[in-house]
């Protein structure tokens, strides 16, 4: 056997003993053996579901006009339908509203609103309520909207916003199994 080879399976060798020496040292070190997975929720917390839809079908979206132009919340809710949102009836907001949008939503319809922001383009409000019931995110369009993002538009905001963030005062809720 040549000089070369014999360093060459050395040099594996100490490789292969520094790698399991690695793996015990992590193992016998790790902090995280009472770690429970899903963690479990603090006292006063909610439960939130931050899984991000994967169609928009999931996603049902009640429009509210915030602005005087009559007919908005019927175009932007016909907007989402051609999108394959679920859509409820618009309505006119109580309250107008100067920037692009308001998004109101509950614990439920976290992921959804998350979606929902990339629609347009994060500009929209998110108006988190932990006491909210149901899955429905209400927009309220405002007076600096002019459209819904493109399907290349929410691609390139989703990948800006990253994963959804979990509000304050809740905890993750476990995933479903589709």
């Amino acid at each position: 056997m040549s000089f070369a080879r014999v360093r060459a399976l050395v040099v594996v060798g100490v490789l292969a003993v520094a790698a399991v020496v690695f793996v015990v040292v992590a193992l016998v070190r790790d902090t995280q053996g009472d770690a429970v997975a899903g963690g479990g929720c603090a006292d006063g917390s909610v439960m939130a579901n931050l899984t991000l839809p994967d169609d928009p079908e999931q996603v049902t979206v009640r429009v509210f006009n915030g602005t005087k132009t009559p007919g908005l919340a019927d175009s932007v809710t016909n907007e989402f339908k051609n999108r394959r949102f679920k859509t409820q009836k618009p309505a006119e907001n109580k309250k107008k509203f100067d920037g692009v949008a308001v998004m109101r939503y509950g614990p439920e319809a976290v992921g959804s609103a998350w979606l929902l922001r990339a629609y347009f383009l994060n500009q929209a409000e998110p108006q988190y309520d932990d006491k909210r019931k149901g899955a429905v995110v209400d927009v309220v369009v405002g007076k600096g909207f002019q459209q819904l993002a493109t399907t290349t538009e929410v691609n390139q905001s989703l990948v800006e916003l990253g994963e959804p963030e979990l509000p304050p005062g809740a905890c993750v809720a476990p995933k479903k199994d589709s």
